[in-house]
């Protein structure tokens, strides 16, 4: 369990974050573009910008900005893997670990063969969910790894997921807007607006009976947007 007492992030002229949360097991942090949840997950990985100042007090079991017990999953898969790289020489553990997360993420073993590109964007994405696991972390970071990918793919990467985390026992902290992707694979949730938590509880607490407007918009504008895409 890791239970960040405090963190505060700053620059010369505001306080941007002062939040405190637990992961027990799975947290998902929602919010609208630039409330926050951005800035939260890069100040976890120890990737602020210079101009800004953090202030983390945490109690956990487990180092934190460490790779080998954080594994960190990107928006983007593409901006995580060098595109003239074959996709085998971008993982740094054994033969028999990649294969083992390979069959557990329905990857094709043939795949290490071949460079990023000429991979889909849900192949890529289940690489990099690979790559993020292949230190076996104790914590895995994802920031909105379902927004590029169309419903079905979003669908099975939620799944697999789910499925793995049991498995891998890792915690998790999924940062997005997505409350109802959110939704299929986080016990817990906290709602940050500017910078501050606004909502906390579980996910059957806030999804069912939210508390504050923000966080009724938030998932009216979720189902409003999945319902046009279907």
């Amino acid at each position: 369990m890791l239970h960040v007492k405090q963190l505060k992030i700053d620059t010369k002229e505001k306080n941007l974050v002062d939040i405190n949360f637990t992961i027990k097991d799975s947290l998902a942090l929602i919010g609208q573009s630039g409330s926050g949840k951005s800035l939260t997950l890069k100040a976890l990985l120890g990737m602020l910008p210079r101009d800004m100042t953090m202030h983390l007090d945490v109690e956990s079991p487990y180092t934190l900005l460490a790779g080998k017990t954080v594994g960190f999953v990107p928006q983007n898969p593409f901006t995580a893997l060098s595109p003239l790289t074959k996709i085998k020489r971008q993982f740094f553990t054994s033969k028999e670990r990649v294969k083992v997360l390979f069959d557990e993420l329905g990857l094709d073993i043939a795949f290490l063969e071949r460079f990023p590109p000429e991979l889909s964007g849900g192949q890529l994405q289940r690489v990099v969910i690979a790559m993020a696991l292949e230190s076996q972390p104790k914590l895995l970071l994802l920031d909105e790894p379902t927004t590029a990918l169309d419903p079905q793919t979003k669908e099975i990467i939620m799944e697999l997921l789910a499925r793995l985390q049991k498995k891998e026992g890792f915690e998790m902290l999924f940062v997005t807007h997505d409350i109802i992707s959110a939704k299929e694979i986080c016990k817990d949730v906290c709602v940050i607006y500017e910078g501050r938590i606004v909502e906390y509880g579980t996910m059957k607490q806030i999804f069912e009976n939210p508390q504050e407007i923000y966080t009724k918009t938030l998932i009216e504008a979720n189902f409003a947007n999945r319902n046009f895409r279907e």
